[in-house]
């Protein structure tokens, strides 16, 4: 091998290093990325689980309230059925007072404003939690779709090192910025796309 076939072998490896190089910085970019939208992904997750098992709760409650409701009211239906045959006053009025006093609480048990307690109240906070783990699961579909997509993004840079095929890191850093896209859709927008 000649001087000059030596300086010409260096000179391309030396050019190879430095498109390796490139194609390893933008492997560490897209990995950056991944775990960006990898730990976006969990919090949403775990959102997601949390919103659920808080919904699930407050439906628990309000099908407890619902049957005390229902308890209640029928115990104080059954007894102005019994008052009209009671003959003693003083009976009479314990067995009204008694039967108001259930339709108050069969009244807080439906609506009870300060506590947040009541089915109205129960409901309407059991829904809003619905909501919010409805748009963490949104969020993280699209958190995952990022991240497969910042996942095969690398692979394509990898191979790239391996092929030499420049066609691979352009798709490489196309597929990147589409994880990047549909990872800011599932942070600021997760509504618009609908991926579940």
């Amino acid at each position: 091998m000649s001087a000059h076939e030596s300086m010409e072998q260096a000179d391309h490896a030396k050019e190879a290093a430095g498109e390796n190089r490139k194609i390893a910085l933008l492997i560490a970019v897209i990995a950056l990325c991944l775990a960006l939208s990898e730990m976006l992904g969990k919090g949403a997750q775990t959102e997601t689980i949390s919103k659920n098992v808080e919904a699930s709760n407050l439906w628990a409650f309000f099908q407890a309230k619902s049957i005390r409701r229902t308890v209640v009211q029928t115990a104080a239906e059954q007894s102005k059925l019994g008052l009209g045959a009671a003959t003693d006053d003083a009976a009479k009025a314990a067995a009204q007072k008694q039967i108001d006093e259930w339709q108050k609480t069969a009244a807080r048990y439906r609506s009870e404003p300060e506590t947040g307690e009541g089915t109205e109240q129960l409901a309407k906070r059991a829904r809003h939690a619905e909501e919010e783990r409805d748009l963490a699961t949104a969020k993280y579909h699209h958190f995952e779709l990022g991240s497969a997509a910042f996942q095969i993004a690398i692979v394509l840079a990898s191979a790239t090192i391996i092929t030499g095929i420049l066609a691979l890191a352009w798709a490489s850093g196309l597929l990147m910025l589409a994880g990047i896209a549909v990872t800011a859709l599932g942070y600021f927008e997760p509504h618009l796309l609908p991926l579940h």
